[in-house]
């Protein structure tokens, strides 16, 4: 088994996922935004090139310009938008934020999102991810000829053509769960405890205790968001009583930039929990924007809850598919991502690789938490730190 492993090509782990719903880097935020709620997706992948319009749809349908060369370069999701609209700058004139280039939410240089060739092989795939890769980009090998696909292209309402195309995401978690099959080859390695394989990691930790500011934490949820982990929420004891995950704020609306600079981390928790926002903390929010003289934003806030009424909506997703998974938003992974709202998931130290490993992928996150008996927070496992463990047994079988 060892060998098929080793020579198992990337695209393998691609079998039957969608191609990539996309959005050019030349857009606005508000075209984003847009774009996100009419395709009801969780993410889009953003390009160098732009096919949006009806011209670049007919270019790439009647022609295959050898110089064209669409990169993917990022990767853009609500949450990215809610943080973006919770700047001070923001707040002031949502209007012009809106109207700014979706550029100015990307990382530049960062290395989050890596193109791989199809035939490169798994192991290939784990490196990018080692080296910081937070999205691999694969070519959709598929039966159905270029020339086919072009066909039912105008019966789209998207593009999903890219140098004559289409592209999926293969994700961490797709890797991890393929490893999961394999998992009698990393023994006894998968059964020793975390601590004991240098898996925790005890620096990079995303924290904020309840009573804080939720603006504080907006730095730090911008990073969770590209480092696919959460914000945890400490009691005065170092407790872990809860998190501000991406994959919730993914869920939500915009109006909730709102909350993020009005309350503290403790309430967002609960204004961003399952069942929508209790009445006294909207309340709060408005007035609190009224002090804070941002009636710009307040009026948009107030449009969305009309919005929201007359579509049978909420701030954040609450019908019972949802519940439990992305519904719609499936963001290019599994469609049936947990929606754990507030709670935390944790481990201890002495877990086991392989009991973190299934605890988090049936929570369907790419973290654990790892605290002490008394619930103190003490680091965190993550599938990159996973991925490190794994890469080194890998080695000596090559």
């Amino acid at each position: 088994m060892a060998p098929l492993l080793l020579s198992q090509e990337a695209s393998d782990l691609c079998l039957g996922k969608p191609p990539l719903k996309s959005v050019s880097i030349s857009a606005t935020v508000a075209e984003a935004l847009s774009a996100l709620k009419r395709l009801g997706e969780s993410s889009l992948s953003v390009w160098s090139c732009d096919h949006s319009s009806e011209k670049s749809n007919v270019n790439v349908i009647g022609s295959s310009d050898p110089t064209e060369d669409c990169r993917c370069v990022g990767k853009v999701c609500m949450g990215d938008v809610i943080c973006f609209l919770g700047k001070e700058e923001s707040l002031s004139s949502p209007a012009r934020a809106l109207d700014a280039p979706l550029e100015l939410l990307i990382p530049k240089g960062s290395g989050l999102v890596r193109h791989l060739e199809p035939h490169a092989s798994l192991v290939e795939a784990i490196d990018l991810v080692l080296e910081g890769a937070q999205n691999l980009v694969i070519p959709i090998q598929s039966r159905r000829t270029t020339a086919a696909r072009k066909k039912l292209l105008p019966n789209r309402s998207f593009n999903t053509l890219h140098n004559n195309r289409e592209y999926c995401w293969l994700t961490q978690e797709d890797i991890i769960r393929h490893l999961l099959n394999y998992i009698g080859l990393f023994s006894p390695t998968s059964n020793a405890p975390i601590n004991s394989l240098h898996a925790i990691d005890t620096v990079n930790i995303l924290a904020v205790h309840y009573d804080d500011p939720a603006s504080a934490s907006l730095p730090l949820i911008s990073q969770s968001l590209a480092q696919q982990t959460s914000v945890a929420i400490l009691d005065m004891d170092g407790r872990v009583i809860g998190e501000i995950s991406p994959y919730t704020l993914n869920t939500c609306q915009e109006s909730v930039a709102a909350a993020i600079a009005t309350l503290s981390a403790g309430d967002l928790m609960a204004y961003i929990d399952r069942g929508g926002p209790p009445d006294e903390l909207v309340q709060l929010v408005k007035e609190r924007l009224e002090e804070k003289k941002y009636g710009a934003f307040l009026e948009l806030m107030e449009e969305e809850s009309t919005m929201s009424m007359s579509s049978s909506s909420s701030i954040c997703s609450t019908s019972s598919d949802e519940e439990f998974g992305w519904g719609r938003r499936s963001g290019g992974g599994y469609s049936a991502r947990l929606v754990r709202r507030s709670e935390a998931i944790v481990c201890y130290p002495w877990s086991s690789l392989v009991a973190v490993m299934v605890q988090a992928l049936s929570h369907r996150v790419s973290y654990v938490w790892v605290v002490e008996e008394d619930a103190t927070l003490s680091g965190i496992v993550t599938f990159a730190s996973m991925f490190k463990v794994f890469r080194e047994r890998l080695r000596s079988m090559e």
